[in-house]
């Protein structure tokens, strides 16, 4: 028990530049508390011993904000970052090194008793703040979730998730473990995948546009008339991604 604290109270100070020392990550920090305390109600729970498990959760909650189910399985070294709001459903799995913003809901879809009805997180998996990652699906190692999004469907290893409904950026497994942590799921050059693809039509609209330019003086130099169209503002490429940014 006392390694698995140490190794959590570590994990803390690796990720989190305002912890100064080993006491104050144990006192102060509820995502710290709310793990050892879980690891009680699992304990109980998993020997039969229902009531006594969600009431040590419950407990749990008032102190700390956090409520976890005392069947969801927890990982080593994860941490929950500020944690206030975080729900963590029965059937819910959190990888070894997971980092978890505070707001965050990993819950279920379904009714069925028994089933499978919250997600799998990987190893290393970084949920921002605010998200909700919501049914029995799984998000892969390394992957990432931005802050607000709302996941329903399955992540790849490496990728990273925006928006509401989330949309998938595909990453590059390999150096999202080479470093793995990103705070909040932001990552260098993460843009909107929508946002991307808007760009990329507009860039395309200003080339057209020059194209035809170019072909109505091309026939205008042959001595081509061309039927007179009225005149319409030229494409603002600039300006309109400015507007998608």
């Amino acid at each position: 028990m006392f390694h698995r604290l140490r190794q959590d109270i570590n994990s803390i100070i690796e990720r989190d530049p305002a912890a100064r020392n080993a006491w104050e990550v144990l006192t102060c920090y509820p995502g710290l508390q709310a793990i050892v305390l879980h690891r009680w109600a699992h304990w109980c729970w998993t020997r039969k011993l229902k009531w006594l498990g969600r009431f040590v959760s419950y407990l749990a909650r008032i102190l700390t904000g956090i409520e976890i189910h005392p069947g969801a399985r927890i990982g080593r070294r994860v941490f929950i970052d500020h944690g206030f709001g975080v729900v963590i459903g029965e059937t819910a799995e959190v990888g070894d090194d997971c980092t978890i913003y505070q707001g965050v809901t990993l819950g279920g879809t379904s009714l069925h008793t028994g089933a499978k009805r919250h997600p799998t997180l990987g190893r290393g998996v970084i949920i921002g703040a605010g998200a909700k990652v919501l049914g029995g699906f799984t998000v892969g190692d390394y992957a990432k979730v931005g802050s607000n999004a709302v996941l329903l469907k399955p992540v790849p290893p490496g990728a990273t998730a925006v928006g509401n409904p989330a949309h998938i950026v595909q990453k590059d497994l390999l150096n999202a473990a080479s470093n793995p942590f990103a705070a909040y799921g932001v990552t260098p050059n993460g843009d909107d995948p929508l946002s991307k693809a808007l760009r990329g039509l507009i860039e395309h609209a200003a080339k057209q546009e020059q194209r035809i330019e170019q072909l109505a003086a091309t026939m205008r130099a042959a001595g081509l008339e061309c039927q007179s169209v009225p005149e319409c503002d030229k494409l603002n490429s600039d300006q309109l991604n400015k507007l998608v940014e």
